[in-house]
C-alpha cells in the first residue's frame, strides 16, 4: 500500500514537473488579460477610481456573506465562488463533485438514509447533515421532513456558479445556514448570448446530454437550459455484508449480501429566467429517478426506487429609483417537491419478528413472520412552501450601507404511506399471520410514519456595513425568527475587516445561528427505528474566525483562517433503552477548532497550481470523544495546464485523513485515501467544437466512506466493511457553439 501511494505521489509531481517544462520549452502561450482589460475590470467591480489596492486585488465577487456584493478579499466572511470555468476545468458534472473542491468541505455519505451526499464542514456533521443551508439564486430549498436537500445529483449545465460560505449566515439567512451555506447561482441572458448543446457518454452506463440557449435584447434578456443525465452505478461497489446478514443467523438465508449497492439514477433538469427593466424570472424544475443503495435499513434489496420531482417558482420586482439613495425589491417564490420512496427494507424470503402493533420488535415480539416477497414501505411526502421577501439597501447615509429585510414563509408537508407490515396491515386478521405477501396496504389517515405538518414563520432582519475609517470596515447586524412550532430565536453577527497593507486583509468574525428541528425528528412515529421528540430544542452554534488574506505578487493569492466554535443541543437518534427503536434527542454539545489554508499561483501563462489544506478537531464537550466520520484533515494539489494553444490539462489530488470511529466502535481505523482525477480539453477541435475527457480515479483507489456500526442495536445499522465508493470511470464529452 505505501509503495502504491508513493507511486500516485510521484505520478502528481512528474505531471507538476513536465507542466513547468512545457511553459518554457517554445510553446507558445495563451494570452494574458492586459492590464487595460484588468483595469477596465477593477473600475466596473468596484465603481470608483483606480487605486492601488484595487489594481492590486481583483477577486471574484461574493453575494452571499451579506446580501450585497463584495470582493472576495473583503468580504465579510472565508468564502470561495466556483464558476461555471473552474467547474468545467475540473471535469466535476455534478454539484456534490463541485463542493468537494472548497477547502474545509467533503462529501461523504449518509448512514441513515440511502448513502445520500452529506457536506461536512469542519467537523459538522449528523446522520441527514441539515447543518449546511442550501439555496438557488438565494431561496432556501432544504426540506421540511428532513431539514436536508432535496435532490441526489444536481447537474452543472445550467449553473453560472456556487457561493460557499463557511460559517454561521443565520443574521442573513435564518434556519439551517449552521455550519454555512451553498448558493447556486444559475444562468441568465447575460452568460450566453447564443446557444450551445452537448453530450456525453462514459463509464458505468453513464449518459448525458445537454442544451441551452441565451439573449440579451436592450433591456430584455433570457436563458433557457435543458439537460438529461442517467447512470447504471458502479456494480463493483460490494457490500459483503448487511443486516440481513445479522438476521440469517437465525436461518432464513435471505440477505443478497455480498452484493451491489444500487447507485443508479436518471434525472430531467430544466431552467429558464427572464427579466425586463424592474422585473425578473426564474423556473427551475428537475424530476428524478434513483437507487435506493441499501436502502434505510442498511440492507440490500432486489426492488426499489425513489422518484423526485421538485419546482421552484421566484419572481422578483426592484426598484433603485423610487426613493433616492434605496435599492428596493420585493421577491415572491414558490417550491413544490414530492419524494414517493417505494423502499424495500428487507429482502424476499426474510424471516421478521414482530410485535403486537405489526412492527419488527425484537425485544417482545408476538410472533415470527416470513416475507416471500420482501417486507416493503412506500412512503410518500410533498412539500409546498411559499415565501414573500421584502429587501431595503440604503446608503443614504455617509460610510453607511444598511440592509434591512422582513418577509414570510408558509410551509405545509402532505404525507401518504403504504407497507405490508406495521399498524393497519399484519394487525387486519388479528394476530401476526406467519406469512405475509408483497401486497401494499394504504395507511394515510391512520397511525402512519408521520401526519400531515405546517409550518408558518416570520422574520425580520437588520445589517450595517459601517466604513468607520479609512482601510476599516465594521459588518453587523441580527436577524429575528418567529416559529409557530417551536418559538423564537435571534441570531447576531459581526465582522470587522481591515485592509491592512494593498496585499494584506485581516478579517475577524463573529456569528450565532440555529438549525430548525426537521419535521420527522419532531414528529416521527410508527417507525421500526426513528421516532421524533416534540419537545425538541433547536440547534445553536457561536463562531469566532480570524482571517488573514494575503497576496503577494499578481500572480499568488494565499489565504490563512482559524477558527473555533461551540454547538448546543446537536439532535441525533438515540438508542432507546430496552427497545429497537432510537429517538431524536439534543444530545450533545460540541466544540471545535481548527485552521484551513490555500494558495492560487499563476506560476506562468500556461500553468496555474491551486492548494489547499484543511485541519480540525472536533469533540463532544461531555464525553470528550472526538467527533465521528468527519475527516480531520483534507488536501487538495489541483494543477492547471494549457500545454499547447487551446489544450489543457487538469489535474485533482485529494487526501482525505483521519476520520475517527465513534465511542464503542471496534473496528479498525477508517482508510484515510488518496483520489487522483485529470482532465484533458480541447477547444475548437473543428470550429465551435469542444472536446474533453475525463478520468476519475485514475489508479483506482479503494475509496470509502464511513458506516455505523452496532450489532448491539440490531435497527441502527450493520454495514461493518463501510460503503465503497466508485472506481476508476472515463467520461467523454463533446459540446458545440452555434
Amino acid at each position: 500500500m505505501k509503495r502504491n501511494r508513493k507511486r500516485k505521489a510521484l505520478a502528481v509531481s512528474l505531471l507538476v514537473a513536465l507542466a513547468a517544462w512545457g511553459t518554457t520549452s517554445g510553446r507558445k502561450a495563451v494570452a494574458a488579460t492586459s492590464d487595460a482589460e484588468k483595469l477596465d475590470e477593477v473600475r466596473q467591480m468596484f465603481s470608483s477610481e483606480y487605486q492601488e489596492e484595487d489594481y492590486y486585488r481583483t477577486d471574484r465577487l461574493l453575494l452571499s456573506a451579506t446580501g450585497t456584493l463584495k470582493p472576495l478579499y473583503r468580504a465579510p466572511a472565508v468564502a470561495d465562488v466556483i464558476t461555471a470555468e473552474d467547474m468545467a476545468k475540473a471535469g466535476v458534472k455534478t454539484l456534490y463533485e463541485a463542493l468537494e473542491l472548497v477547502n474545509g468541505v467533503h462529501v461523504g455519505v449518509s448512514t441513515k438514509n440511502g448513502m445520500s451526499p452529506i457536506i461536512s464542514m469542519r467537523g459538522i456533521q449528523t446522520s441527514l447533515n441539515p447543518q449546511v443551508l442550501l439555496m438557488m439564486d438565494g431561496v432556501p430549498i432544504s426540506l421540511l421532513m428532513t431539514g436536508t436537500r432535496a435532490f441526489l445529483y444536481l447537474p452543472l449545465a445550467g449553473i453560472s456558479r456556487i457561493e460557499v460560505v463557511r460559517g454561521p449566515g443565520s443574521a442573513v439567512y435564518g434556519a439551517d445556514a449552521f455550519a454555512g451555506t451553498v448558493d447556486i447561482i444559475t444562468k441568465d441572458g447575460k452568460d450566453l448570448d447564443g446557444s450551445v448543446a452537448g453530450a456525453g457518454a462514459g463509464s458505468f452506463g453513464t449518459y448525458r446530454a445537454w442544451a441551452q440557449t441565451g439573449s440579451t435584447r436592450g433591456s430584455f434578456e433570457y436563458f433557457l437550459n435543458a439537460e438529461y443525465a442517467k447512470t447504471d452505478g458502479d456494480r463493483d461497489r460490494v457490500i459483503n455484508s448487511d443486516l440481513q446478514t445479522v438476521f440469517d443467523g437465525g436461518g432464513s438465508g435471505a440477505s443478497l449480501a455480498p452484493g451491489a449497492l444500487d447507485t443508479s439514477n436518471g434525472l430531467l433538469n430544466v431552467n429558464f429566467s427572464a427579466s425586463k427593466g424592474d422585473w425578473s424570472f426564474k423556473a427551475w424544475g428537475l424530476t428524478e429517478n434513483s437507487g435506493v443503495a441499501d436502502g434505510v435499513t442498511n440492507t440490500l434489496s432486489s426492488n426499489g426506487n425513489i422518484n423526485v420531482d421538485q419546482y421552484l417558482f421566484d419572481l422578483i420586482y426592484r426598484n433603485t429609483t423610487l426613493v433616492r439613495d434605496v435599492d428596493f425589491s420585493v421577491r415572491l417564490h414558490h417550491m413544490y417537491y414530492q419524494q414517493d420512496a417505494l423502499v424495500q427494507l428487507f429482502p424476499e424470503g426474510t424471516v421478521l419478528p414482530i410485535g403486537a402493533d405489526g412492527n419488527i420488535n425484537f425485544n417482545t415480539p408476538a410472533g415470527v413472520v416470513s416475507f416471500p416477497d420482501g417486507a416493503y414501505g412506500e412512503p410518500v411526502q410533498t412539500d409546498h412552501q411559499t415565501g414573500i421577501d421584502l429587501t431595503m439597501l440604503y446608503e443614504g447615509l455617509a460610510r453607511h450601507r444598511f440592509r434591512v429585510g422582513t418577509g414570510y414563509q408558509d410551509i405545509r408537508e402532505d404525507t401518504e404511506e403504504y407497507k405490508n407490515f406495521g399498524p393497519g396491515t399484519l394487525l387486519a386478521g388479528g394476530d401476526p399471520p406467519a406469512v405475509q405477501d408483497g401486497t401494499l396496504t394504504e395507511v394515510t389517515g391512520g397511525d402512519i410514519y408521520m401526519g400531515e405538518q405546517h409550518r408558518r414563520l416570520w422574520y425580520g432582519s437588520i445589517q450595517d456595513e459601517w466604513a468607520f475609517a479609512q482601510k476599516w470596515e465594521l459588518t453587523a447586524g441580527a436577524r429575528y425568527d418567529h416559529y409557530t412550532d417551536f418559538g423564537d430565536t435571534v441570531n447576531p453577527r459581526f465582522a470587522l475587516v481591515w485592509e491592512t497593507r494593498p496585499d494584506l486583509t485581516s478579517k475577524l468574525l463573529y456569528g450565532k445561528a440555529f438549525r430548525a428541528p426537521a419535521a420527522n425528528e419532531l414528529y416521527n412515529r410508527n417507525n421500526p427505528s426513528n421516532l421524533g421528540n416534540p419537545d425538541l430544542k433547536p440547534e445553536t452554534i457561536q463562531t469566532g474566525e480570524f482571517v488573514l488574506d494575503y497576496q503577494p505578487l499578481k500572480q499568488l493569492r494565499t489565504v490563512f483562517n482559524t477558527f473555533y466554535y461551540e454547538i448546543e443541543d446537536l439532535i441525533e437518534l438515540v438508542p432507546d433503552p430496552g427497545a429497537n427503536s432510537l429517538t431524536s434527542q439534543n444530545a450533545k454539545n460540541q466544540k471545535g477548532y481548527g485552521f484551513e489554508m490555500e494558495a492560487d499561483w499563476e506560476a506562468t501563462h500556461t500553468l496555474r497550481v491551486k492548494a489547499a489544506y484543511a485541519f480540525q478537531r472536533s469533540k463532544d464537550m461531555d464525553t470528550h470523544e472526538l467527533v465521528a466520520d468527519a475527516p480531520q484533515q483534507k488536501f487538495l494539489l489541483n494543477p492547471h495546464w494549457q500545454f499547447l494553444p487551446k489544450w489543457s490539462l487538469d489535474t485533482q489530488l485529494y487526501i482525505v485523513a483521519d476520520r475517527p470511529r465513534a465511542a464503542g466502535d471496534t473496528r479498525p481505523e477508517i482508510k484515510d485515501y488518496q483520489l487522483v482525477n485529470m482532465v484533458v480539453r480541447k477547444k475548437d477541435i473543428i470550429n465551435d467544437w469542444d472536446l474533453s475527457v475525463v478520468v476519475k480515479n485514475v489508479f483506482n483507489e479503494d475509496v470509502r466512506e464511513p458506516s455505523s456500526y452496532n450489532p448491539a442495536v440490531p435497527l441502527k445499522s450493520n454495514i461493518p466493511d463501510d460503503y465503497p465508493m466508485e472506481g476508476r470511470s472515463i467520461y467523454t464529452e463533446i459540446q458545440v457553439r452555434f
